[in-house]
């Protein structure tokens, strides 16, 4: 029987990538995706010289004709997708005054347009098998405001709220939707920015990517709609 096939947005660095090697060691076949070709290249290498099965495109997925040629190459490599993973995201943290039309375009494209446009590639062949999962990676800025986070945090509660929605709409359907809401977590994303101070107690990439394959792996009949990940001790 082949392996259980798993997409993964926003793979070559950080969450996305650890969650790749992460489903990878559970038995998933994975199809991973980025915007740089180089950084996609060393991913795919990475992930055969572990010995996980693994293909995919460079692709921005918030663009329709890029999400469907990524679904495209990795059906036709490794299958039909069991789990799809929304993690592309960007985080641009500054005061109101000083975030431009295009940051806020930016932020909401990659954060939120991408859900919709890739969900709706993968959503329904998972319906007319009665089976698969799509876990949306939010934020605990989906509860909560912060200071220079206007764009961040608002996508990040559009995200929550999709995720809401949809769980309602195909749970009776063998398909299960999932928010996992991490706090600040030691990525190049969070590392950039000067107005999110980085400290020593935050969550790991791998944290989050454990909590994904967690989730997944409860009974089918079983859904954990939400999940908030928190540093253990900040």
């Amino acid at each position: 029987m082949p392996p259980p096939v798993a997409l993964v947005t926003g793979a070559t660095r950080g969450i996305g990538r650890a969650t790749a090697f992460a489903l990878g060691d559970a038995g998933y076949a994975v199809g991973v995706c980025g915007r740089d070709p180089a950084m996609l290249d060393t991913l795919l290498q990475d992930l055969g010289q572990a010995g996980i099965s693994a293909a995919g495109r460079t692709a921005d997925v918030a663009d329709p004709a890029d999400a469907g040629a990524l679904v495209e190459r990795v059906v036709a490599s490794l299958g039909p997708v069991d789990v799809l993973v929304n993690n592309a995201g960007v985080g641009i943290f500054k005061p109101f005054a000083e975030l431009t039309l295009e940051e806020w375009d930016r932020t909401m494209a990659t954060n939120l347009r991408s859900l919709y446009v890739v969900t709706r590639e993968v959503l329904p062949a998972m319906r007319k098998r009665r089976h698969g999962a799509i876990v949306n990676i939010a934020s605990l800025s989906a509860r909560h405001g912060l200071a220079g986070g206007t764009a961040y945090a608002a996508s990040k509660h559009a995200v929550l709220g999709f995720s809401r929605s949809l769980m309602l709409e195909v749970r009776k359907e063998g398909v299960r939707v999932i928010a996992i809401c991490p706090g600040s977590v030691d990525t190049g994303m969070m590392r950039d920015q000067s107005m999110m101070p980085v400290s020593d107690g935050i969550l790991r990439s791998e944290d989050v990517a454990a909590t994904v394959v967690s989730a997944l792996a409860l009974p089918e009949r079983a859904l954990v709609s939400e999940l908030d990940l928190r540093p253990a001790n900040p």
